[in-house]
C-alpha cells in the first residue's frame, strides 16, 4: 500500500472484523474520563478503575472535582500512574465545569475545541483527538502507537512522521467522516490485538499480503 489508501485499509479490517461501535461507554463524560485514565495502560485496567468510579457515583464532573486527591487516586488505582492521572483527571473536570460542560462544548468550532482541549494539564493530541472523535463526534482521527505500527507495516507511512502529518493524512483520504474515522480506528485497535502486535501474529491476518514485514520474512 502507499499513503493515500487508507480506505483501502478500512475495508479490509471492515472485511475481518466488522463495525466495532466505539467508543465502550455510557456517556460522551465517560468518554473523557476513559480517554485520560488509558494513558499508558491497558483498557482492561481501565475498565477496572472506572468501574470503581461508577460504584462511587463519580462519573460526572462534580464529583471528582470534590473528592479529595488521595480517595481519587486510590479509586483509579488499577490504571496505572494513579496520583498523575488523579491530578489530571481533577484538572480537567474543573476546566470542564468552567466552560459550561458537555452542551457549552458541543457548541465550540472543532479546531476551537481541540486548542482548547490541550491546553489542559495532562492532555496531549491523542486524549485530546480520542475526546473529540468518540465523545463529541468530530472528523478527527487519531494517531496511536498501534496506528503507527500498522501503517509502518502496510506502507501507509515511515514511522516517524510527526502526529498531525498523519493525522491530516487520515482526514483527507476519509473526507473526515466521522463513521469511517470513528471505525478506522476502533478496527486498527481490534487488529493491533489481534494480529499486529509488537511480535506479529501474521497467519490469518487480513493485511498480510500488503505487510512489509511479511514481505521481509518471505524473502529470507
Amino acid at each position: 500500500m502507499h499513503p493515500g489508501q487508507e480506505s483501502k485499509l478500512l475495508d479490509l479490517l471492515l472485511q475481518a472484523y466488522g463495525r466495532q461501535t466505539w467508543w465502550p461507554a455510557d456517556t460522551p463524560f465517560e468518554v473523557m474520563v476513559g480517554a485520560i485514565l488509558t494513558q499508558n495502560t491497558a483498557w482492561s485496567n481501565v475498565e477496572k478503575a472506572i468501574a470503581n468510579l461508577r460504584k462511587n457515583n463519580l462519573l460526572n464532573a462534580h464529583g471528582l472535582v470534590a473528592i479529595p486527591h488521595p480517595d481519587l487516586a486510590g479509586l483509579i488505582r488499577p490504571s496505572g500512574y494513579f496520583n498523575i492521572k488523579a491530578k489530571r483527571l481533577q484538572s480537567f473536570c474543573h476546566w470542564y465545569l468552567q466552560q459550561g460542560g458537555y452542551e457549552a462544548l458541543c457548541r465550540t468550532d472543532t479546531n476551537i475545541l481541540r486548542k482548547a482541549l490541550l491546553s489542559v494539564h495532562g492532555i496531549g493530541p491523542e486524549t485530546a483527538d480520542d475526546m473529540l472523535l468518540y465523545a463529541f463526534q468530530r472528523p478527527v482521527f487519531v494517531i496511536d502507537t498501534y496506528t503507527r505500527r500498522l501503517f509502518a507495516r502496510a506502507g501507509l507511512a515511515g514511522g516517524d512522521e510527526p502526529y498531525e502529518v498523519l493525522r491530516h493524512q487520515v482526514e483527507q483520504v476519509l473526507q473526515n467522516n466521522v463513521g469511517d474515522l470513528n471505525e478506522f480506528h476502533a478496527l486498527i485497535v481490534r487488529h493491533a490485538k489481534e494480529h499486529c502486535r509488537k511480535q506479529p501474529l501474521c497467519p490469518n491476518c487480513s493485511v498480510r499480503r500488503y505487510c512489509n514485514h511479511v514481505q521481509r520474512i518471505d524473502q529470507k
